[in-house]
């Protein structure tokens, strides 16, 4: 008889299987392992994956963009652009995977004040890598995926870039990181162009 973690686990499966379009979620997860994303051409690799326990789910694999391989093709500024938003927290929310509406960076920049800094690809990794080990949560929007390991990507602006033309309005993704000592962070990612 299967585990309830895994019931759980296979109907998040089947959503993700059935769904018409992206299926927005929120997750909130204990950090367990941050790494590149494993590619055999170090030359492929764009992204971070933090891998988080989010119970009763189990292991989620949060998938972040470390450059554009879209602008730098197009022959665009190919480095993601990141703002922090620093803030405080009292209790560490609980593990939990739930359908949530995307966030919306045009709001957050109008009640925020928000900087976007330009980082190159191996300095925006080993940063990713530093907060992400030194977290003890994490709280993520995007869109849940299946490929070899259930995660969640497009854990960024989804607004049109450089190179990309499609342009959604209001369906960002991000990451905020909470650290032992009560400071959570929110990064927020955008590409050339947005």
């Amino acid at each position: 008889m299967p585990q309830p973690n895994h019931i759980i686990r296979d109907q998040w499966k089947t959503r993700v299987y059935n769904k018409r379009g992206d299926l927005y979620v929120r997750a909130v997860g204990i950090p367990l392992h941050v790494e590149l994303e494993p590619e055999r051409d170090p030359r492929k690799i764009d992204h971070v994956w933090l891998t988080m326990d989010v119970p009763p789910v189990g292991k989620l694999t949060v998938s972040i963009n470390t450059l554009s391989f879209f602008n730098q093709h197009a022959g665009y500024d190919s480095r993601v652009r990141l703002a922090i938003l620093p803030t405080r927290y009292v209790e560490k929310p609980e593990p939990l995977l739930e359908l949530h509406a995307p966030l919306d960076y045009t709001v957050l920049e109008s009640t925020h004040e928000v900087q976007f800094v330009a980082m190159d690809y191996e300095p925006l990794e080993a940063l990713l890598i530093k907060k992400c080990n030194a977290a003890v949560r994490a709280e993520v929007w995007g869109d849940l995926y299946i490929r070899e390991h259930l995660g969640i990507h497009q854990i960024h602006s989804r607004r049109a870039s450089c190179a990309v033309e499609r342009d959604m309005i209001g369906k960002d993704g991000g990451l905020r990181l909470y650290y032992s000592d009560g400071v959570a962070e929110l990064l927020l990612f955008k590409f050339c162009g947005q």
